[in-house]
């Protein structure tokens, strides 16, 4: 073997690990938020939430699907690095539909990861892209590769989409509420300036990431404007758990004595509404995923 060839497979078996050790932190984090209980309307340890369709089994078989397609979306975004921002957005799509289509086979085709493909997609794109530009990981960093992928993103397919409005361009018309696209165009804004900080004082006042996962769930339910519960409610839906959320805050959330048994009880009332705050659950993922980087200078607001 050539000394060219040798020096190649050495630099193709470091990419792989590192595409290997972003999947694994995927799935890490997938599994921390699934597993983390009690999650109010959502599946959990101990129920399905009013996700009837889908079990702790078929979700968490849909996540071991999902880590294949996430070292093929490092490796795009590493081999794509020297594209301009928006071309590698087109080509993350189909890569996208696939694990997606992927997913549906093996969990009865009940559509569960939707937003965790296209959240997870980006990041696992993005660290490929910091890795060939040979750019430090972290998560300010992170957020705004993922702003440039997305950048303009909004308008293109919810502001300005012609033809008959689906369950998105509808929210966004009537409501302003831009999704999951919003979020990722802005570099998971709300995650950096809510979510992120609130699981790291919490984990910086108990140590206790579990404790932290929860009041961090409790913000997000509170202030985000999850699509998810606008479909199933419209903006009653909405209103209702985001003002349950902040009264729970406002009594300490589940650092209050009792706060455990008073998340159960909106688990109980969330499921009776048939309202499921998926959309917050993604962003817990993601907060938790980030986490695991230095900040790194702040390029976005």
């Amino acid at each position: 073997m050539s000394e060219a060839s040798h020096v190649e497979r050495h630099q193709q078996a470091s990419e792989n690990l590192r595409a290997e050790e972003v999947a694994n932190l995927v799935r890490q984090a997938l599994l921390k938020s699934l597993h983390l209980t009690p999650k109010p309307g959502l599946l959990d340890i101990r129920n399905t939430g009013s996700q009837q369709a889908v079990n702790l089994a078929s979700y968490e078989a849909g996540v071991q699907m999902m880590m294949s397609w996430m070292k093929k979306f490092y490796v795009m975004g590493h081999d794509s690095a020297a594209l301009q921002p928006q071309q590698v957005l087109t080509m993350l799509r189909p890569v996208g539909i696939a694990c997606e289509t992927d997913i549906l086979q093996v969990n009865g085709g009940v559509k569960t990861h939707r937003g965790a493909v296209f959240a997870f997609g980006l990041l696992s794109a993005a660290i490929g892209r910091l890795m060939a530009q040979n750019q430090p990981i972290e998560h300010n960093r992170l957020c705004h590769q993922v702003a440039s992928l997305c950048r303009n993103l909004v308008e293109r397919e919810l502001a300005s989409k012609t033809g008959q409005p689906g369950h998105s361009e509808t929210q966004f018309l009537r409501y302003g509420f831009s999704g999951a696209r919003g979020e990722a165009e802005s570099g998971f804004r709300t995650v950096r300036t809510l979510a992120l900080p609130t699981f790291q004082r919490v984990i910086h006042e108990t140590g206790d990431t579990q404790l932290a996962l929860l009041q961090t769930l409790l913000h997000l339910m509170a202030w985000n404007d999850d699509s998810h519960l606008v479909s199933r409610g419209g903006l009653e839906g909405l209103y209702f758990v985001q003002q349950q959320a902040q009264y729970l805050l406002w009594r300490g959330g589940v650092l209050a004595e009792g706060g455990i048994e008073a998340l159960q009880k909106l688990d109980d009332e969330l499921i009776e509404r048939n309202l499921c705050p998926s959309g917050s659950v993604d962003l817990l993922a993601v907060t938790w995923f980030l986490s695991q980087f230095p900040a790194g200078p702040i390029f976005i607001n």
